[in-house]
């Protein structure tokens, strides 16, 4: 599965943030939990959801229509609940909140994360196959029911113990994403026209069932179930999102403002994603819905257009926008993709023109020049402009940028906006949350994450054990104390 980064739950985002819902007022099948009644109504629980969130979060509330019906249709099988942070903070707290909505699956009181979409029918089927056995024994009575349980399953056709230990090798890995089931019986196998050993994805669209025999080894059944479990060319929005990213496979994006387009390009660019099936999932997406998307791949609002994206660093390839999205165009851009040939795309705010402050501003394409620099010590903080916390840091780091200025010359205080600029590949780091703060040692570039107490106190302190000359920064009492009232008159709320 690819690992959920910050920068994937905002790609999600996009999708679920252009996706309107309306919650109609009526009863509830969503259970409200809170300190008192928690660990009575979760700890005996085989499996239960836990939504935990803030009545002001935006993303909580995009959520609460598709949880409500989530909870509707799991009704009197799995329990769904919800704890309001804002009235049980030390219950969120025992439970490490930092963000919201955060859920959680219990069972019998222990915890993991849900990794699943955030439509109501992927919190069900996600629920449902943490309910189901990690592989469920098929024969002639439920073998039809789970083909037809959920849009893609897998069969394993196994009669030997190590194909049977392989297969649920894999199902224990993948189980959150697939229902798996094995069918031991040659006369069920020779009725679904299935062979000794092999492996069946039965989905509900595109050809209906992908057949692999031969040998079972865990990596190729794995990457077999990726490349068949989504289909060939289809539109995308919130509601499937998920199952692309997965999938693990880059993702390549048509853009289209009109049905005429929409059918030239899906029947065009067919041949080309059934070539490069396993290796690049394509998909056409609605321009007038999500063409704000089209800005996160490095495009212009100018349709139609197409881009290539990697969902587990953001990386981006968009085509060439002077040219037409044509087979012949399209044809040479994916092979030089494939073939390394094309660089990445790495978004860049406009550098300053005036940046002799006492906190360097860093850009994308000046990254290098200033982050890895190695004549200097450099601390750089990544932030978002909306980001209460960054908020609350900004006078901090004004501080540690003037004492800086004036008493270490080598040592560079610096800010970067991560809404408006990639992270470049050199900068050996990805962003899992606002702020973020990285320390590069002159000399080596050597990266140390700070990951302490944001008080003045806590990073003078690690400065002083980082930088290259020991160097110990001086701040007055004064501009201390200025800094706790600056600090004390942010008063915002922050969302993941």
């Amino acid at each position: 599965m690819v690992k959920k980064t910050f920068l994937f739950t905002a790609i999600a985002a996009t999708f679920a943030a252009l996706t309107h819902s309306v919650l109609a007022d009526g009863p509830s099948d969503v259970l409200s939990l809170t300190d008192k009644s928690f660990d009575h109504e979760v700890r005996d629980q085989e499996l239960m959801l836990v939504e935990f969130f803030a009545p002001w979060c935006g993303h909580c509330k995009a959520l609460a229509p598709e949880y409500e019906i989530a909870a509707t249709k799991l009704k009197d099988k799995i329990k769904i609940a919800k704890v309001d942070c804002t009235e049980n903070q030390d219950l969120c707290q025992r439970y490490d909140i930092t963000g919201y909505p955060t859920l959680k699956v219990f069972r019998r009181g222990e915890t993991s994360d849900y990794k699943g979409a955030r439509k109501a029918d992927g919190i069900v089927s996600y629920m449902q196959k943490q309910a189901a056995p990690a592989v469920t024994d098929l024969d002639a009575t439920n073998f039809a029911d789970f083909q037809n349980s959920d849009r893609v399953v897998v069969v394993g056709y196994a009669n030997d113990e190590a194909s049977k230990a392989t297969f649920k090798e894999v199902a224990d890995k993948l189980r959150d994403d697939f229902f798996f089931g094995i069918v031991t019986d040659e006369a069920l196998a020779k009725e679904h026209k299935a062979d000794f050993p092999s492996i069946v994805v039965y989905k509900q669209f595109d050809e209906g069932r992908n057949d692999q025999a031969g040998a079972f080894e865990a990596e190729a059944i794995q990457e077999f179930i990726k490349a068949n479990s989504v289909p060939l060319l289809d539109a995308i929005d919130a509601s499937n999102f998920q199952s692309y990213a997965e999938s693990g496979l880059p993702l390549a994006y048509i853009f289209h403002d009109n049905a005429d387009d929409q059918k030239k390009l899906v029947d065009m660019a067919t041949p080309l994603a059934r070539k490069y099936k396993g290796k690049i999932n394509f998909v056409h997406i609605d321009a007038i819905k999500y063409g704000t998307h089209g800005g996160n791949l490095g495009l212009k609002e100018q349709w139609p257009a197409f881009a290539i994206q990697h969902l587990d660093t953001g990386a981006k390839f968009p085509l060439d926008q002077s040219k037409p999205v044509t087979f012949e165009n399209l044809e040479i851009f994916l092979q030089d993709y494939v073939d390394g040939k094309i660089k990445a795309t790495v978004k860049s705010a406009e550098a300053p023109a005036d940046n002799n402050g006492s906190v360097k501003v860093v850009v994308a394409n000046e990254f290098v020049d200033i982050v890895l620099d190695k004549s200097k010590d450099v601390f750089l903080e990544v932030y978002a402009p909306w980001c209460g916390h960054c908020k609350r840091l900004a006078p901090v780091w004004d501080q540690l940028g003037e004492a800086a200025s004036k008493q270490a010359p080598n040592l560079v205080i610096a800010k970067m906006d991560g809404t408006e600029n990639d992270i470049p590949e050199e900068a050996g780091f990805d962003v899992a949350g606002f702020p973020t703060l990285k320390f590069f040692k002159a000399e080596t570039n050597e990266l140390i994450d700070y990951n302490g107490d944001r008080s003045v106190e806590h990073l003078i302190d690690f400065i002083s054990q980082h930088t290259s000359n020991n160097v110990k920064l001086v701040i007055s009492e004064v501009e201390s104390a200025n800094d706790a009232e600056k600090k004390e008159s942010v008063n915002t709320h922050d969302e993941l």
